[in-house]
């Protein structure tokens, strides 16, 4: 794909959704690390449903931390994974009001150090809450990289770096959420919704459908 359609594809997007943000629920940077690390192989819905609850009761480290595991995982065992993701949000507490003054880092080296968060949930905080560029690749992500061609790679790394340095300098920072969205909602797993696509003439997938 060349510099041209690309650029065509991010203005469309940003045309049609000029602020785009994250379908996670929340009010402050600490609160929107809780709910990725919770998110992961979980639906976004089923986060906010969770933290609709837990953060009127606890939405600091200190907070979560005074909880105390067991409590913490009544309010989060909705969700997938939520033995091993309530220890390690009570961990991550703990260094937060241990070694960073209970704020939440906004590098992404102390980010990685904190249990529970990878380089994709460093890189949604890093990109969302501190307004850095930044492309947290998840399935919807690395599936409409490579399907419409915008930026193919074999793994999430390959098709992270090439995000970074192929996509316009001037769409950068909101890329990450554009991508999401387009592919939780019209590059969909099973069946694309090709004819009712923004960006159906721009894409050089070669499998289209009539929806």
């Amino acid at each position: 794909m060349n510099k041209e359609k690309r650029t065509e594809i991010f203005t469309r997007w940003r045309n049609d959704n000029p602020h785009p943000t994250t379908e996670l629920e929340y009010n402050s940077s600490f609160e929107l690390l809780i709910a990725v690390i919770l998110s992961a192989q979980a639906t976004d819905v089923g986060v906010n449903k969770a933290t609709r609850k837990l953060y009127p009761v606890a939405n600091t480290p200190e907070a979560i931390y005074a909880l105390g595991l067991e409590k913490l995982k009544s309010y989060v065992k909705t969700i997938g994974l939520y033995n091993a993701k309530a220890e390690n949000i009570i961990k991550t507490c703990k260094i937060l009001i241990d070694e960073h003054n209970s704020q939440v880092p906004d590098n992404r080296e102390a980010l990685e150090a904190l249990p529970g968060v990878g380089r994709k949930t460093a890189n949604v905080v890093l990109n969302t809450a501190f307004g850095q560029p930044a492309m947290a690749v998840d399935t919807h992500i690395f599936r409409v990289s490579n399907r419409t061609r915008i930026a193919a790679g074999k793994n999430v790394l390959e098709v992270e770096k090439r995000l970074m340095r192929l996509i316009p300098k001037e769409f950068l920072l909101d890329a990450h959420h554009w991508l999401i969205l387009h592919g939780r909602y019209t590059c969909t797993a099973r069946k694309p919704k090709c004819g009712s696509c923004l960006i159906e003439d721009l894409c050089e997938y070669k499998e289209k459908t009539e929806l």
